[in-house]
């Protein structure tokens, strides 16, 4: 396992494309670990820990069996995932999409959130729908998904996952102590 690092983004191409890593064996057991399952329709890995393990896989828009899958971005650091949920479990998001229906600039930003995650899903595989996952762009329903769409993307993508991952900043993440179990 590298070193502690601190986090960084991905890079973005000039086309304004994201840049993953491809998924190597050694990161497909640690995802599997990670999740406790064989991982489904991997494409990349789209951010790391600062430990190195995998902290957001990309995945495909369909599962392996045809299964449309819309979650373009998932988290898989069990570290990251638990932090999110207690945030999930404080009512955050419901505090979330009250500001999203007072606030149109918050609201037109977020829904940009949501057309880049489409027109990135529909760049690999058209779906056929406008579903893209979180809740976008009327509510906020799943913390996990903005805050991989942030670490994916960069700052300045997802406004709700740019303010998660501030939130778990200023509870110390990342600390580089988030290795998978087992390590």
């Amino acid at each position: 396992m590298p070193s502690a690092r601190p986090l960084t983004f991905v890079a973005v191409s000039s086309t304004g494309t994201p840049q993953f890593e491809p998924v190597t064996d050694a990161d497909r057991e640690v995802i599997r670990e990670q999740l406790g399952r064989p991982p489904r329709a991997l494409r990349a890995v789209a951010a790391r820990c600062p430990s190195g393990h995998p902290a957001v896989v990309q995945t495909n828009p369909r599962l392996e069996n045809g299964t449309p899958f819309p979650t373009l971005y998932y988290l898989t650091c069990p570290r990251l995932a638990s932090m999110v949920g207690r945030l999930e479990a404080s009512g955050l998001m419901r505090e979330m999409t009250e500001r999203l229906e007072a606030d149109p600039g918050l609201a037109d930003r977020y829904r940009r959130a949501h057309e880049s995650y489409l027109a990135q899903r529909d760049a690999i595989e058209p779906l056929g729908h406008q579903v893209t996952a979180g809740g976008m762009p009327g509510r906020v329903k799943c913390l996990h998904v903005h805050l991989a769409h942030t670490l994916a993307c960069g700052p300045g993508v997802n406004p709700f996952g740019d303010e998660t991952l501030a939130l778990l900043k200023a509870t110390g993440w990342p600390s580089g102590d988030c290795a998978p179990s087992g390590e």
